[in-house]
């Protein structure tokens, strides 16, 4: 029986000892004080892509004159972003894989690596001529389908909507409930496509705090951010695993040891 609690005493310690991780590992911007800040004033601005979703709304004075670029569709369909009017639900404009849009009155539109700033300045350009002198119209472009995934160790993996089309890859992880304390902070990676359908791998360590520079700091539509298990979990899961089989093992053979200890004693 000594023997017994002993070697439990003794396995939980090397247990505990394994799930303890460096303090220095966790903490997420260690060098602060030493980042060189990017001095740009530029606001960052997400590109159109193809695949992408776009509302276009375009107001005037007077409303009738805006009615032949504000189509709508009699049944509203279940894609997050669309815009809902009096008249029914806005029509939404994919952008195909070169890059273009078919606008209402207008024809074929290239927005393919515009900002929804760019592409409302562009709109506006083309209806201008088909408006009266005095109108000045406003369009409004937004992206419906801004979407980020985040999975791996975090505290809530899932897919997220973004309604702004701007967000970093920190606001994403505060959207997944933040790593859990099994994450690699130094080893985040950002999967990314871009317009041309290339894919690409980015490594971020979150412990440095110059990642506010990184190009990836920004997210894009899709891209899928995976935080790593770090070795202690994953060897506290081989360790598991491999405990439930050997207990297991030793359940059958102590059962079948005692079957055959009982037919020999008869």
């Amino acid at each position: 029986m000594k023997k017994n609690f002993l070697f439990v005493a003794l396995a939980a310690s090397v247990m505990l000892l394994n799930s303890c991780g460096s303090s220095k590992d966790v903490p997420y911007f260690q060098n602060i004080d030493q980042v060189k800040y990017n001095t740009t004033s530029e606001l960052y601005d997400a590109k159109i892509m193809p695949k992408d979703i776009l509302t276009i709304t375009v107001s005037t004075t007077d409303p009738k004159a805006a009615t032949p670029f504000n189509l709508t569709i009699s049944e509203p369909l279940s894609i997050t972003g669309r815009v809902s009017t009096s008249g029914g639900t806005l029509q939404t404009y994919l952008v195909d894989n070169n890059g273009d849009i078919v606008y209402p009155v207008i024809g074929t539109l290239h927005v393919k690596g515009m900002t929804v700033r760019e592409c409302e300045a562009l709109i506006k350009s083309k209806i201008t001529p088909y408006l009266s002198a005095t109108e000045n119209p406003v369009v409004t472009v937004k992206m419906a389908n801004f979407k980020v995934s985040v999975l791996g160790e975090v505290a809530r993996p899932n897919t997220f909507t973004v309604s702004t089309g701007k967000i970093t890859v920190l606001e994403a992880l505060a959207q997944a409930g933040d790593m859990t304390i099994y994450g690699k902070r130094d080893n985040v990676t950002v999967i990314r496509e871009d317009s041309e359908g290339k894919k690409t791998f980015h490594q971020m360590d979150l412990r440095d705090a110059n990642i506010i520079n990184d190009p990836y700091f920004y997210l894009q539509q899709n891209d899928v951010v995976y935080v790593e298990p770090n070795t202690v979990k994953t060897r506290n899961a081989a360790i598991g695993t491999s405990t439930t089989l050997t207990f297991s093992a030793v359940s059958i053979l102590i059962s079948i040891s005692s079957l055959v200890v009982n037919i020999l004693r008869k």
